[in-house]
């Protein structure tokens, strides 16, 4: 499984690439052949005072590409939010794949 994090309109710290790689090794308890996952961890509105923060996860397995993106004020928070659909999705695709 090739996993590649790409921080757009900032750098992203030790500690959150390090939540972001945990998290994405725990993926392979769902489905054995992952292929690839990309992490893109982006800032919205970099114009204005607030911004939100943008988590998009796209997963490569046999036949299937998943894609999930999530928005919150933290990127732990929309990276978790993306990851629990993204599980979800994978659950789906398992399941059909075993019918």
């Amino acid at each position: 499984m090739t996993i590649n994090i790409q921080c757009v309109h900032f750098d992203a710290d030790a500690k959150l690439i390090e939540h972001v790689n945990r998290k994405i090794g725990k993926l392979s308890n769902y489905h054995d052949r992952i292929i690839k996952v990309d992490v893109f961890l982006k800032l919205d509105n970099v114009v204005h005072q607030i911004k939100d923060k943008i988590a998009e996860i796209r997963l490569t397995i046999p036949r299937h590409e998943l894609f999930v993106k999530h928005t919150s004020k933290s990127f732990e928070e929309s990276f978790d939010g993306s990851l629990d659909a993204l599980i979800n999705q994978l659950k789906r695709t398992k399941e059909k794949e075993a019918a």
